[in-house]
């Protein structure tokens, strides 16, 4: 027994061993021979050093960024980490510049570390009008690899100071930033990401900068390093990457000039607001009277209460004026979407604010970012970040936000791409402030199924569903734009019955929810006597959508929401039920989510009961095991629930 310890000992010992890499850009006969990354084994490729370093040279006062880097090629896909491209900007009166390409690849042959150095023949540039992409690619690149490579730029663009990617497609051991900022530049310094900085350091280095006149001064040195980064790996439910993919951004924000002069760069909120309201993509297009006059019908304007005007004005731009699929904020006219009536976003909601401000109904417009664009910055405007509007109005003590863009989306409701947090609400007469974009309600999918056991082995019967909310959208959509196809689509997407017959129930596109009845036929598969019968002929989830080992990110869902299946047979004392599964009830913590499934049944009718609730519209990365597990469960419910029939 000692000695299997012992032997056990020094496989832990070797296994530790095997997995340590030099946190530097020297290559050793150890970095070759690790061909696996033990705590991602979907890696490609592992980032093994990442070094940076940016500074204002002190004679040209350019900014001047070096880079190293050391990466282990894992597999085949780990490859194109062989192949570096690098965009340099070309402005009006200069070029950022780039020098001291270096890279070299090792491999093992033969049990001897072989490095082959790349020739300045494997250098490409290539030219267009506003950049030089610059394009290297490593020599005798096979998996199993270490390749390193270096390089410097320089810049005369110092308003944005030269950013920093702690973590990106794959995993990274030690990434270290060093940065000498001159006490005359200020810079809004932006982190993003969960993964904690293990070294955030700051010193003064004083007369680290001089004129020729004498005069000079501090800088602002820095050192910041993190370690063992997980991989960013895309998975559903999610914003766009940049969003959480952990990095350092600088933002210029003021230049206080040798001479004593300032030049503010950055500005406030206060600064801006004035800005916008004198912007003719913007503020000159808010609450003015000359924009609506005349063209709401007499109908809507004889309305006294004030909710069913509000509706009313809300039906008829989405009903009159169509949205072109643009965002931007950029020539910006109601006018021409009075006459042309189609326009983007902002078009399409100030004249929405102007119909409803004409009305003594007092909207606000939002400035937001785009689910797929990003979180707004907080710590200040930069108003290049919005990249579309919407509207908040407040009637009988009840907020609403509205948009105008989808035809399909009822009073009070914003479209999905809307849902990122946040935006920035513009009152020209009271400022302006951030405000939360919360949706309360839950969006809901639900299917009753009633079934009856017939004379001939058939169960036939029918399903009623519901769709709420951000269920309800597409569903709305695609039944008003041709029912006959929607009607052929759910026919062929469901194999496990027959469809007879299909109605939506009381269908208005303008309604919170969407309804339909389907008639239907099962014919039951019989081994001998018996029904293995897996009641959910209707499935809310085919596959988990988590998979990751390791999610660093938030599930963002945009909305809570509910998912309900009921399914009643009438076994007409046809069938009787010898075997069904045990009920579940299933919690996230804190009360997050649940999933409830409960089957019964008496001598006459099967009863199943499932529902999966999620409280909460966002969940952090801290709930990521906890919701791939539920998740599991929900699945496997659906998938493998069987209740076994007899024949009576």
């Amino acid at each position: 027994m000692k000695f299997k310890f012992l032997l056990l000992l020094i496989s832990i010992g070797l296994l530790s061993n095997a997995q340590e890499f030099n946190l530097n850009m020297k290559v050793s006969q150890s970095d070759l021979e690790i061909n696996s990354f033990s705590k991602d084994s979907t890696a490609n490729a592992l980032i093994i050093y990442d070094y940076g370093n940016s500074f204002i040279d002190p004679k040209t006062f350019w900014l001047r960024f070096q880079i190293e880097q050391k990466i282990k090629i894992l597999n085949k896909k780990g490859l194109d980490k062989g192949q570096v491209e690098i965009k340099l900007y070309k402005g009006k009166k200069s070029s950022e510049k780039i020098l001291n390409i270096k890279g070299t690849t090792f491999n093992i042959e033969n049990g001897e570390v072989i490095e082959t150095q790349m020739s300045d023949d494997a250098i490409y540039k290539e030219e267009n009008e506003d950049h030089t992409i610059v394009r290297f690619v490593l020599p005798n690149v096979r998996v199993g690899s270490v390749i390193t490579y270096k390089y410097e730029t320089q810049s005369r663009f110092i308003s944005k100071f030269q950013p920093w990617y702690f973590q990106g497609s794959n995993p990274v051991l030690y990434s270290e930033y060093n940065t000498s900022i001159p006490g005359n530049y200020e810079y809004n310094i932006k982190f993003v990401g969960s993964t904690p900085l293990t070294t955030n350091d700051s010193k003064i280095e004083k007369n680290c900068v001089w004129l020729s006149s004498g005069v000079g001064a501090d800088c602002v040195v820095s050192k910041y390093v993190m370690k063992d980064i997980p991989a960013y790996k895309p998975e559903g439910f999610t914003t766009t990457p940049l969003n959480y993919i952990s990095r350092l951004e600088y933002e210029l924000s003021t230049i206080n000039g040798f001479d004593g002069s300032i030049d503010k760069i950055t500005k406030t909120w206060e600064d801006v607001y004035e800005e916008l309201r004198l912007d003719k993509n913007f503020g000159k297009q808010i609450n003015k009277p000359s924009l609506s006059k005349n063209v709401l019908p007499e109908s809507i304007t004889k309305l006294s209460d004030d909710l069913e005007k509000a509706k009313a004005i809300y039906n008829f731009v989405t009903d009159n004026y169509n949205w072109n699929g643009k965002f931007e904020r950029f020539d910006v006219s109601v006018k021409d979407l009075l006459k042309e009536k189609s326009g983007n976003a902002f078009e399409i909601n100030l004249l929405l604010e102007n119909l409803l401000s004409s009305q003594n109904i007092k909207t606000k417009p939002i400035l937001l970012s785009t689910r797929e664009n990003g979180l707004a910055t907080k710590l200040y405007p930069v108003l290049t970040e919005f990249n579309y509007v919407i509207l908040k109005t407040n009637i009988k003590d009840k907020e609403y936000l509205l948009d105008g863009t989808n035809k399909y989306l009822s009073f009070g409701e914003i479209p999905y791409r809307c849902l990122n947090q946040y935006g920035r609400l513009i009152d020209f007469e009271k400022g302006s402030y951030w405000t939360d974009i919360n949706i309360s309600k839950y969006s809901i999918r639900q299917h009753r199924v009633q079934l009856s056991a017939s004379e001939d082995d058939l169960l036939t019967g029918t399903i009623e569903s519901k769709f709420t909310g951000y269920h309800a959208h597409s569903n709305k959509e695609k039944y008003d734009q041709n029912p006959n196809q929607y009607k052929d689509n759910k026919v062929n997407e469901y194999s496990n019955f027959k469809i007879e017959s299909l109605n939506a129930i009381d269908f208005d596109k303008k309604k919170y929810e969407f309804n339909e009845s389907l008639a239907i036929k099962i014919e039951p598969e019989y081994i001998g006597e018996k029904i293995y019968f897996n009641p959910f002929i209707l499935k809310f989830f085919d596959e988990n959508p988590f998979k990751l080992q390791e999610r660093t990110y938030p599930i963002d869902f945009g909305y809570k929401d509910i998912y309900n299946f009921v399914l009643k047979i009438n076994l007409n004392e046809k069938l009787r039920v010898i075997e069904s599964p045990k009920p579940i009830n299933l919690t996230l913590p804190n009360n997050k989510g649940a999933l409830i499934v409960n089957i019964e049944h008496d001598n006459n009718e099967l009863t199943v009961y499932f529902s999966v609730r999620f409280n909460s519209a966002i969940y952090g990365p801290e709930y990521y095991e906890y919701i791939k597990e539920f998740m599991n469960k929900v699945v496997e419910n659906q998938n493998n629930t069987v209740i076994v029939l007899e024949k009576i």
